[in-house]
């Protein structure tokens, strides 16, 4: 216990410390970061619906969408502007805090989710994941197109001039000065993600060894043994629906306030697939090797900036450094599922608890 404690105090110091000694290098280093930690949310949101109870979502990024763009409607300007009717209930504007934003996200992202299951419920395997793919494309579309005729979203063009959360009255926006010590805005969003990703790793974890995470659990493994032996599975699988989406709808109002502008090209197919792959690529089902594969696959590509800019000036731009920096990006992917076909950090495997068990009793 005492080597488990002092695992935690250390770790907790390392996290608390990252941000103040990456800033020193820049805030680009600080907003790699903060944007992984958002990657991390959505990773264990999906982590539900894929890695636990087995059910493909390819239109997993949609509910993100909902979340920053509920956010982006409820702090800025933009209905007040397009809505005479709005401008006259709220003269001051739409400045929703931060205690009421978050569950309004996540309340509509997981009515959104349960939309989503409710006519899917006999799907499975491929014929799920193309009707999942079909509604996060059709959420996208739906976003870029709502200018017309009443403007809800400004279409394509987005909306901008979003609040900055403020925490105990400190805005997020503006750097902070405490003890002669400059904390950026990077910084500060850093700390207040962290906080929401601790929390729903800690749920997760409990979820994942309660009798709910184990019903999950045997729907992925075989749904007609699991509703042989009397689970709901229709429920359960609506449930596994709308409590990823609350995640998906959390991460996207967090990434509204933390960019201050939401468009619908930030919610392509193209994210969706890297949540996936995420997923996939850290370990299904697994938490510390989703957080692991989360944190590579949000920060690789940033990284490799670094990396294909100098390649490009070896070649005099005959390469171009984003076309590069993708290309590296899928081979590390190419070469982590050859080597590691299970995930960077996978469950531990039944056989193989059952093995340290019977280890452990012999030695006893």
């Amino acid at each position: 216990m005492n080597k488990r404690l002092l695992t935690f105090i250390l770790s907790a110091l390392a996290l608390a410390v990252l941000p103040l000694l990456l800033q020193g290098f820049g805030q680009a280093w600080v907003r790699i970061v903060d944007v992984a930690l958002l990657y991390i949310l959505l990773a264990l949101g999906l982590n539900i619906v894929v890695g636990m109870a087995g059910l493909l979502d390819l239109g997993y990024i949609a509910f993100y969408a909902v979340g920053a763009y509920m956010f982006a409607l409820l702090a800025s300007p933009h209905l007040t502007e397009a809505l005479p009717a709005v401008a006259a209930m709220f003269p001051h504007g739409l400045h929703t805090p931060i205690w009421l934003a978050i569950p309004l996200g996540a309340g509509a992202a997981a009515l959104a989710g349960v939309l989503l299951g409710a006519p899917t419920l006999k799907l499975r395997g491929d014929y799920l994941a193309i009707v999942t793919l079909g509604f996060g494309e059709i959420i996208r579309v739906f976003i870029g197109n709502l200018d017309a005729p009443i403007n809800i979203t400004n279409g394509p063009k987005g909306i901008d001039s979003i609040d900055p959360f403020r925490v105990g009255g400190v805005s997020l926006g503006e750097p902070w000065h405490i003890a002669g010590l400059t904390l950026e805005s990077v910084t500060l969003h850093y700390y207040l993600f962290l906080a929401v990703v601790v929390l729903a790793v800690v749920f997760c974890t409990r979820l994942h060894d309660s009798r709910l995470g184990r019903a999950w659990v045997a729907i992925r493994e075989d749904e007609i043994a699991a509703k042989a032996m009397g689970l709901n599975t229709r429920n359960l699988k609506l449930l596994a629906f709308g409590l990823g989406a609350t995640f998906g709808g959390v991460s996207g109002v967090l990434f509204a306030s933390f960019q201050g502008f939401v468009s619908p090209e930030s919610f392509s197919l193209q994210e969706s697939v890297m949540v996936v792959a995420m997923v996939v690529l850290g370990g299904l089902g697994h938490i510390p090797g989703v957080i692991l594969g989360a944190f590579m696959l949000a920060a690789l590509p940033e990284v490799l900036r670094y990396v294909a800019g100098p390649l490009q000036a070896m070649t005099d731009g005959r390469l171009d450094a984003a076309i590069l920096r993708q290309l590296l990006v899928a081979l590390a992917m190419i070469g982590i599922m050859l080597l590691r076909p299970r995930g960077l950090w996978p469950s531990p495997r039944h056989e193989d608890q059952m093995l340290g068990d019977d280890s452990a009793g012999g030695r006893v």
